[in-house]
């Protein structure tokens, strides 16, 4: 009988030191978690604010980048115009001397206009890659925050 009163003994007070340890265990997590509260809930807030921040700053650059843009098609064609005006000017005083320097000047009207063209395409092009880059950043903090709300860590 000695024996079994040994395991007994033995493996009974196992068995209460794995339960206490248990417990223990279970109160510190608890423990940990309510002092790491506030810490995450600054941290939220801190994302959320940061956020806030960038969405509003993208969303101011996209609109000057828009303005810009305006800005520069209204600065660009009294140009145009004027080049035509001119062009056609200079058309008519020189096609009394020569069909030749007219023919030169259609063609330098021609390559201004197209020039124009191609210069307005590339701001136009300029603007639609910071439009899509700005809306690319809102994105990712987007998908960042939400990531975190979903995935919270202790």
């Amino acid at each position: 009988m000695g024996v079994s009163s040994f395991f007994k003994n033995l493996f009974g007070s196992a068995k209460e030191t794995a339960t206490e340890l248990a417990d223990q265990a279970e109160t510190a997590f608890d423990q940990a978690k309510e002092a790491a509260s506030p810490y995450l809930e600054k941290a939220e807030d801190f994302a959320e604010e940061s956020f806030a921040k960038a969405k509003e700053t993208a969303s101011e650059l996209a609109t000057k980048a828009e303005a810009a843009i305006e800005d520069a098609k209204v600065a660009a064609a009294p140009m145009l115009e004027k080049a035509e005006s001119l062009t056609a000017q200079a058309k008519e005083t020189v096609s009394e001397y020569s069909d030749k320097a007219g023919e030169a000047l259609g063609n330098t009207i021609d390559s201004v206009k197209e020039n124009a063209g191609i210069a307005m395409e590339k701001v136009e092009d300029f603007t639609e890659d910071a439009k899509k880059t700005i809306e690319e950043k809102i994105d990712t903090f987007t998908e960042k925050d939400s990531d975190e709300k979903s995935n919270p860590t202790v």
